[in-house]
């Protein structure tokens, strides 16, 4: 059964392929922007790995360069399949997996759609395990002479250099811990408290 059927002749399916050709090419170069977007995000977690939470979640960053690489693939695909439209003779062999292919679309925009979602939705949870690995991290910022913690101090001061702030929620953060290392506090003075 055809809804609205319509019947193109040769200079209308030329500009329709042009048209859906160009879309196709665009929708590549976007697929290009959301995998950048992911790689980018992938390596600032990676870089900030010390202050994250041990909850750290790769989910946003490695589904957003699934999708940025799968919608390449799909859309330089569909931009050969628009570009073999141009000719008649090419056109034949594709003519029976088009409606397939419009199917695969349509499963495909859905599935783009609950990954958009989910990133979006797990958006908050990216940034409370940061805000609990730098909470603890900042525990562990004179801890300069201890294994494992010893980058901390550099880790956390180049994070407020880079993003122009203090703790969390403001340089209150830091009247809650003991900030200064033990070696080079006096404990035999009165003034200095455990």
């Amino acid at each position: 059964m055809a809804v609205m059927k319509v019947k193109f002749n040769q200079k209308k399916r030329v500009k329709l392929a042009q048209g859906l050709w160009l879309m196709n090419w665009l929708s590549v170069f976007a697929g290009i922007i959301v995998f950048s977007m992911g790689l980018f995000l992938k390596i600032e977690l990676r870089k900030r790995s010390e202050v994250m939470d041990n909850s750290e979640s790769h989910f946003v960053p490695n589904s957003l360069i699934l999708v940025g690489v799968l919608v390449c693939v799909f859309n330089a695909l569909a931009g050969k399949i628009c570009y073999d439209s141009l000719d008649p003779a090419k056109f034949v062999k594709w003519k029976p997996l088009v409606k397939l292919y419009l199917l695969v679309c349509a499963f495909f925009n859905v599935f783009i759609f609950f990954v958009a979602l989910i990133c979006f939705l797990l958006r908050g949870s990216l940034e409370s395990t940061l805000a609990q690995g730098l909470k603890s991290g900042m525990k562990f910022y004179r801890d300069t002479d201890t294994p494992g913690r010893c980058f901390m101090k550099k880790t956390i001061d180049l994070l407020q250099m880079e993003f122009k702030c203090c703790g969390n929620n403001g340089f209150r953060d830091w009247f809650e811990i003991q900030w200064i290392s033990n070696r080079y506090l006096d404990f035999s003075s009165k003034e200095v408290k455990e």
